[in-house]
């Protein structure tokens, strides 16, 4: 599958991508490599993301995932 939005990883293995025109921080461990058609993921701040027609969308915020140390 062919993303059509544009993504890259930093060096301290955080992904990114343009949704729209902003620059969106997608998460780190949490995004699932292949991304496909479906997938569906919440990073660490709750923001909740979707591949939807082969693009990344936002799909919503919801209170970010418990850690533990």
């Amino acid at each position: 599958m062919e993303l059509k939005n544009r993504i890259w990883m930093n060096g301290n293995l955080e992904w990114y991508a343009y949704i729209g025109d902003a620059e969106v921080f997608l998460g780190s461990r949490e995004v699932p490599i292949p991304l496909e058609e479906g997938d569906k993921w919440t990073n660490a701040y709750g923001d909740v993301f979707e591949i939807i027609d082969s693009a990344i969308v936002h799909v919503g915020r919801v209170e970010p995932p418990q850690r533990y140390w």
